[in-house]
């Protein structure tokens, strides 16, 4: 993109709504994204750090006036400059707080949406962190649904990663007479107050919240970046008429961003790519036009049957792309044909596997069936036999018909004849014998029957060696597909683990600050938080273990009964074949 679009604009009725451009926008981008949010104040400079974050010098609109600039949700989707493969996606959000609008409901859902949609949410402001929007936040965004009651700790492991960017920082970097870092600065302004007062708790609560939901938390203080009369035009200054310091505190943190800022991750771990991204805008900005509160889980299942649908499709694309180039050389020998269906249904597999997630029933994975082009390159084979020899049989068929062979010395010539015409086809048909030689022998000579039988007996013993392969293909495929399960299943589960140690690290710290402190009882309601953390992580395992282990079950019975069918098959053909009369020695014997 070469520059900014509308993501989320308010409609007529005052109610959200998503611009399907920017959507069609997002659809094209199959990478993963790493989703940076500002909020914060109107005129408080947002926009400028957006455009310094996507390389350029204009492009979010910096407005030269009291108005705010940026109305709704603005996007703006770049290569990652540090992460090959990688989106950076840049939403600019509508100022906080703008006396025209007037509207807190409307400020706290674009809040909300920030936070839900980023990866790294950045709070821009001046100098304090006074913002009762981080009060709301739980209000606004539910992790179940509304009838499930979810402790608000586990927010921790769902949130983004939280910057604080100070603007117009004219204070020096000094706490108690000692010099601190601007990360010292950020947890002194987190600093909770003693006391339970009406005051006291109004100044703790939006601190709390940054402490206890945000897994963690960064600081900038930006210096005033240039004369004040020039600050309404930022964007169009000469790098020399702006602050060095101003300069290299913007350069830090746009680093910083570049190398820290991780992917956007659904809850349970999938990664966000800009489709993905697209659809949340549109589950999250809906739910919220609705009336309703976004949810987490239902945003994350609704996303799951999107993506397997789309996992399906895209795997038997793969499948069908690879097939479909092999089709106008059917047939093809069997182990040429197997080989390459193997090869592609192994890939198709995969790619379903890299996409999808939350498959746990094994509902879609088991959709993927592959056996019609093996049945199509079946048909070619007759198809081609029969025409072979029809073509191969008709001068011996006309002799039939003209009674050449009902003649003193016909017998022997119709054995050579006959030998002939199997040996040629023998030699041609690139497919299996199929005992079908559509010759009118007469019946006087009594031969047909004796023909056709040692042609059927051969087709019988090479159907029954292609049944054999296809078992152990089948059998190799079953092993493949299950290991693929079981790799998929055990990726969930380490990012959940790794998820939930994140969230309790967090926890962690902030329990030992709060003791050190003094703040005993917040430190004991902690711990009752980080035990409730580990139960609710513990049922989590055993559920989705108990899933897994379900779903891997379910694949083995259904690897089981398929493979039952080709061993029936086996069984049924081995029967044929013992049961069938060998033809008498006499008379012609074709080999």
């Amino acid at each position: 993109m070469d520059k900014p679009v509308c993501l989320i604009d308010t409609a007529s009725d005052g109610k959200l709504c998503v611009q399907q451009s920017a959507l069609q926008v997002l659809e094209q981008i199959q990478q993963p994204v790493v989703v940076v949010a500002v909020v914060g104040l109107y005129r408080t400079g947002k926009s400028y750090l957006m455009n310094r974050l996507a390389g350029k010098q204009t492009g979010f609109a910096l407005g030269s006036t009291i108005e705010s600039k940026t109305k709704g949700i603005w996007m703006w989707c770049v290569p990652h400059p540090t992460k090959p493969g990688t989106t950076l996606v840049l939403l600019d959000t509508e100022g906080l707080g703008d006396v025209d609008k007037g509207d807190s409901v409307h400020d706290t859902r674009i809040f909300s949406l920030a936070v839900l949609l980023s990866s790294t949410l950045v709070l821009n402001s001046r100098g304090t962190i006074d913002n009762r929007i981080l009060t709301e936040l739980t209000e606004y965004i539910k992790i179940k649904s509304p009838d499930e009651v979810v402790d608000d700790g586990e927010f921790v492991k769902f949130f983004p990663s939280f910057i604080w960017a100070v603007r117009d920082f004219t204070l020096q970097l000094n706490i108690e007479g000692k010099d601190a870092t601007e990360d010292e600065y950020l947890e002194f302004a987190l600093k909770l107050k003693l006391g339970n007062s009406i005051q006291v708790n109004n100044y703790n609560l939006p601190r709390e919240c940054i402490r206890k939901y945000f897994p963690s938390r960064k600081c900038f203080t930006f210096p005033f970046p240039t004369n004040p009369d020039n600050v309404s035009y930022l964007e169009t200054l000469d790098p020399a008429e702006i602050s060095k310091r101003f300069l290299e505190v913007t350069n830090r943190f746009c680093q910083f961003i570049f190398d820290q800022s991780q992917v956007k991750n659904l809850k349970d771990g999938h990664t966000v790519t800009g489709r993905v991204l697209g659809h949340l805008v549109k589950t999250y900005v809906d739910t919220i036009a609705s009336g309703a509160v976004p949810c987490l889980e239902n945003a994350v299942i609704a996303m799951a049957l999107i993506e397997n649908e789309a996992a399906f499709q895209e795997g038997l694309e793969v499948y069908q792309s690879g097939m479909e180039k092999l089709k106008n050389s059917f047939p093809l020998e069997l182990n040429e044909i197997t080989s390459e269906h193997q090869c592609f249904s192994l890939m198709a597999t995969q790619t379903f596997m890299k996409r999808s997630f939350r498959d746990s029933d094994g509902k879609f994975l088991t959709s993927l069936e592959f056996d019609r082009y093996l049945q199509d390159n079946e048909k070619a084979s007759e198809a081609k036999c029969e025409s072979l020899l029809s073509v191969l049989s008709e001068p011996m068929t006309e002799r039939i018909n003209q009674g050449f062979y009902a003649t003193a010395g016909g017998y022997d010539l119709f054995c050579q004849d006959l030998e002939d015409i199997v040996n040629q086809y023998n030699t041609l048909a690139l497919c299996q014998t199929r005992g079908m030689m559509l010759l009118d022998l007469s019946p006087s000579l009594n031969l047909q029957h004796v023909f056709l039988l040692e042609q059927e007996i051969k087709a019988q013993e090479e159907r029954q060696r292609q049944l054999k392969e296809k078992m152990v293909i089948e059998e190799q495929n079953n092993e493949e597909r299950v290991r693929q399960v079981i790799q998929k299943m055990e990726e969930e589960m380490s990012f959940q683990q790794q998820e939930t140690q994140r969230a309790m690290d967090s926890k962690l710290r902030e329990q030992a600050a709060l003791m050190e402190k003094g703040f005993q009882e917040k430190a004991n309601k902690m711990s009752s938080e980080i035990e409730q953390l580990r139960r609710n992580n513990k049922e989590v395992e055993d559920r989705k273990s108990r899933e897994f282990a379900q779903m891997i079950a379910d694949q083995e019975r259904r690897n089981a009964q398929n493979l039952e069918v080709l061993r029936q098959q086996h069984r049924q053909q081995m029967e044929a074949i013992n049961s069938r009369p060998r033809p008498s020695s006499r008379g012609c014997s074709i080999q």
